[in-house]
């Protein structure tokens, strides 16, 4: 049976081709080849996940040196001629000893991807560990027309300032602001500050600000305008409770 060409399976997987009918029923039929694709799938899933992850510190040192060892073991030595083998079976060795080669490595790449999002996983840990005692706190959601997907967090720490976690903000040509509202009188609102490229940021409260008062938060979409006042686009909003 002529398998699928390794490089095919990486597009089929990333979803870049579509299968043509006979490439369906190639799968179907041969388990290595549906294995085969069923790994790149698990490893093109695993980068999407970390797509949110901005300013991603470099892979530790020890990442690299599997990476390079992982391609380097999976090099395979050339075979002697062999006049009696037909065209077909050489590309199908050809073919298999490039699939060998390229499952190693996309698998160590895909180890990287893991460890430099463990790697700031701790690191938020770490810095929600330092923050000290939580005085209030708030679940952001999605508002209408923003994805389902967005979402976040804030912490009211006791040192007077704001932990602020979201992710899947849909992209903006401006900023991301952060507001607080007071919900009996909606034309009042207090602007915290922007958010950068991180998914979190810690903003201190402005001084003589009433959160039992200003309890809603909320994260804006706001252009590059000059215009200091909320731009009526909201995308996330959560109220603070103790």
């Amino acid at each position: 049976m002529q398998h699928l060409d390794p490089d095919r399976l990486v597009l089929l997987a990333l979803s870049e081709e579509i299968e043509e009918l006979n490439e369906s029923d190639h799968l179907a039929q041969c388990e290595g080849c549906r294995h085969e694709i069923q790994a790149l799938r698990h490893v093109a899933e695993v980068g999407s996940q970390a797509q949110d992850l901005r300013e991603l510190p470099p892979p530790p040192e020890h990442v690299w040196k599997a990476i390079e060892a992982g391609i380097a073991g999976s090099a395979v030595p050339a075979a002697p001629a062999a006049p009696v083998i037909d065209m077909a079976e050489r590309r199908v060795r050809r073919d298999r000893s490039r699939s060998r080669w390229l499952m190693p490595t996309i698998a160590a790449a895909a180890a990287a991807v893991l460890a430099v999002a463990g790697t700031v996983a701790v690191d938020r840990f770490a810095g929600r560990q330092q923050d000290g005692p939580v005085t209030a706190r708030a679940t952001l959601t999605p508002l209408k027309e923003v994805p389902p997907t967005a979402g976040g967090d804030v912490r009211v720490l006791a040192n007077g300032q704001l932990r602020v976690d979201v992710h899947n903000l849909p992209l903006t040509t401006g900023f991301h602001e952060v507001w607080l509202l007071d919900p009996d009188d909606p034309g009042k609102m207090v602007a915290v500050g922007s958010l950068t490229d991180r998914p979190d940021a810690v903003l201190p409260v402005p001084p003589g600000t009433d959160l039992n008062r200003y309890r809603v938060v909320d994260i804006s979409d706001e252009p590059h305008d000059g215009d200091v006042t909320h731009s009526g686009r909201s995308l996330l909003r959560g109220t603070l409770t103790s």
